[in-house]
């Protein structure tokens, strides 16, 4: 591609009113010179803003000289332009394909050593420890995966990025009619973003739930892989393929899908039983004598958001202090309304 028909598609964005008048003028005219385009009234134009767009319509291939007066500008046809500007594009884009296949292709010829020198014991366990191949990894057990995917997606709701990434990944496995049920915070239900793309997965057959403490953060693919977070707040992974670890790691998702609740239409299902589920939840962890910070940690939300449910539940109770709203609540039998009760996992919270 030449250098100043680069240039015109870098700055192509869209045709100027100014530039639209002139052409249509043209139009009108078939052939016309620059004197009786100025003095045309359909355009209100100064000499210099006539001349700028007259010059920006001929680097278009909108307008171009008469074959016998080169003074007489003639309007061309815009589907012969538009190919003209398309053509260079079109090329580029088929040599990036072609380069895009070849690398395939050619690095694809390491994954198996890649594969081999990556795993750790005996190959039932492999450790990633960057996000980039963490991401890989999941791609490659999507693309492989022909049965059911579980899921259980902790944090509340995720942002537009991770689920436009998600889309396409779990759009091509329901359309291989793979069976996928996924867990998330009851939180999530409060976020617009994952209300709307589980809206969409759920038309195609996609399962939701949610629960107010999931048990972590899970993936497995046809009851034979799984990944699991490498540590606390780390980027990285596990990938289990030990059978007894991942039907463990199976069982344990199938016990929280069934005590969770169907992720369905926010205005059909209600949000208010939610919300009051959340607060007994937080009552029972502050009773356990749980920080904002861990609260926030096992319920999927931020900081901020469990101090003003901390509040909120104080204010209602008449507490004046997170002790006193414990006891107040006991008195009352709130949290005694919780279906699975204080537990260890709630005195673990606190630490």
């Amino acid at each position: 591609m030449n250098l100043p028909l680069q240039e015109t598609l870098r700055g192509l964005s869209y045709l100027s009113e100014a530039e639209v008048a002139v052409y249509s003028c043209v139009l009108r005219y078939q052939q016309v010179g620059m004197e009786r385009l100025a003095a045309s009234s359909e355009l209100e134009l100064s000499e210099e803003e006539l001349g700028s767009a007259v010059g920006r319509l001929r680097q278009l291939g909108l307008l171009r000289s008469h074959s016998k007066d080169p003074a007489l500008l003639v309007p061309v046809d815009p589907d012969l332009a538009a190919a003209a500007l398309a053509a260079p594009i079109r090329e580029s884009l088929q040599e990036q394909r072609r380069r895009l296949d070849q690398i395939s292709v050619e690095f694809g010829r390491l994954r198996a050593r890649f594969l081999e020198g990556g795993r750790r014991q005996a190959g039932s366990i492999e450790i990633i420890s960057h996000l980039d191949e963490v991401r890989a990894a999941l791609n490659r057990a999507s693309n492989e995966c022909r049965q059911e995917v579980l899921s259980s997606q902790p944090g509340g709701g995720r942002s537009p990025e991770v689920l436009q990434e998600a889309m396409s990944r779990d759009t091509a496995l329901l359309a291989r009619g793979v069976r996928m049920r996924t867990l998330y915070n009851h939180t999530a239900r409060f976020n617009a973003p994952s209300q709307a793309y589980v809206a969409v997965l759920s038309g195609l057959g996609a399962e939701y739930r949610t629960v107010h403490d999931p048990f972590g953060r899970l993936i497995v693919f046809d009851r034979d892989l799984a990944f699991i977070p490498d540590e606390e707040g780390g980027l990285g992974a596990v990938i289990v393929r030990e059978p007894s670890v991942v039907s463990y790691l199976c069982s344990v998702f199938e016990n929280a899908w069934a005590h969770a609740r169907p992720f369905s239409d926010a205005a059909a299902d209600g949000l208010e039983s939610v919300s009051k589920e959340l607060d007994r939840t937080i009552l029972r962890l502050l009773a356990a004598g749980c920080k904002d910070e861990a609260i926030g940690r096992r319920l999927g939300m931020s900081v901020r958001t469990t101090r003003k449910h901390v509040a909120d539940i104080m204010d209602a109770l008449g507490a004046v202090s997170r002790f006193q709203a414990g006891v107040l609540a006991a008195r009352a039998g709130l949290l005694d309304q919780d279906e699975n009760g204080p537990g260890t996992g709630d005195r673990e919270a606190a630490r």
